[in-house]
């Protein structure tokens, strides 16, 4: 590991092999501490490539404990996080919305590193059992519309990077690669992501696929449609530059997407929302990003129809009754 340190920290890249392969050796515990810490940081100091980036990803999947939801077709939405803006927990929400909607959702999800509350930190909160039992999760996903994939269940080569990326406390290019990795492989996905250039990435990866996709980056930097300015939106079909009146008639403050402090906060702004008492801009952050799925698995139904179906998701209860069948399950 030294002489590949030595040649990172000299600006050098690895292949798509090489990143595997080293991330492979990690996994399997053959560097100390120190030496995982020291490889981490590098991709903080520059941008990882996009052939690093695929190596990582393959390394994961190849070696992720796999499940077969491919009867109920569902999508995921996933963001990398890493965006500095400390928001609730939008992509969560926007998934039981979806799954209200009547779309089968295969939410991928893990603890915050970078941030004080990830999915599994308030899904955990709120009474959710992780699991992996592939029996359950199909009953899940077909009583409540959605299952939850708690990421280290699905994926044993994060084991010996996880208490060193929570020491470390930073992101790092595994919030890059959470979307990418779901063990489910879903065929339809609304991914956010922190910057352009990361985007430019996900756009060529994804185009390698058949999967159909909304690739989502606002243009202040938040890793979803914030509908605090405009954002770009990359499908199979176009790149598009979306303003946030198409999706709500108001411009929304920053402030007003902040996250709680603590878990037990952002899990009370997150009951709130779906009880239907979360405040006019939540409300509308969320609807704005599970229309964006709504309109991935129904091509044909115009922006306005879907934000109005993610609306009616929340304001008749179905989005809060997915959730609490999902919890009871």
């Amino acid at each position: 590991m030294n002489e590949l340190l030595e040649y990172l920290f000299a600006n050098g890249q690895l292949t798509k092999t090489q990143a595997k392969e080293v991330l492979g050796r990690i996994s399997e515990g053959q560097y100390n501490s120190n030496q995982v810490s020291a490889f981490l940081t590098v991709f903080r100091m520059r941008d990882i490539s996009l052939d690093e980036l695929i190596g990582f990803r393959d390394c994961l999947k190849e070696r992720s404990n796999k499940v077969d939801l491919s009867d109920f077709d569902p999508i995921d939405l996933c963001g990398t996080g890493g965006d500095g803006k400390d928001t609730f927990n939008i992509s969560t929400l926007a998934s039981f919305v979806t799954a209200g909607a009547g779309i089968k959702v295969a939410k991928h999800g893990n603890y915050g590193v970078s941030s004080s509350c990830g999915s599994s930190n308030v899904m955990e909160f709120l009474g959710y059992k992780f699991t992996n039992d592939h029996d359950r999760l199909k009953g899940q996903i077909e009583q409540s519309g959605i299952c939850f994939l708690h990421a280290p269940l699905f994926h044993p080569a994060m084991k010996e990077v996880a208490p060193i990326r929570r020491s470390l406390g930073v992101r790092t290019f595994f919030n890059m690669l959470g979307p990418l990795v779901n063990p489910s492989s879903p065929q339809k996905q609304v991914v956010g992501v922190s910057s352009l250039h990361l985007q430019r990435y996900y756009k060529y990866i994804f185009e390698q696929s058949t999967a159909a996709y909304r690739i989502v980056h606002s243009l202040d930097g938040y890793d979803e449609i914030s509908l605090t300015s405009h954002a770009m939106v990359i499908s199979e079909e176009e790149d598009r530059r979306m303003t946030p009146s198409d999706f709500s008639s108001t411009k929304i403050n920053g402030e007003k997407l902040y996250g709680g402090k603590t878990v037990a906060s952002s899990a009370k702004i997150f009951i709130d929302i779906l009880e239907g008492v979360g405040s006019p801009e939540q409300i509308a952050a969320v609807a704005a990003n599970a229309s964006l799925a709504i309109h991935c698995c129904n091509p044909q139904k115009s922006s306005e129809e879907c934000v109005n179906l993610a609306i009616e998701s929340l304001e008749s209860g179905k989005a809060l009754n997915a959730f609490k069948t999902l919890i009871e399950s």
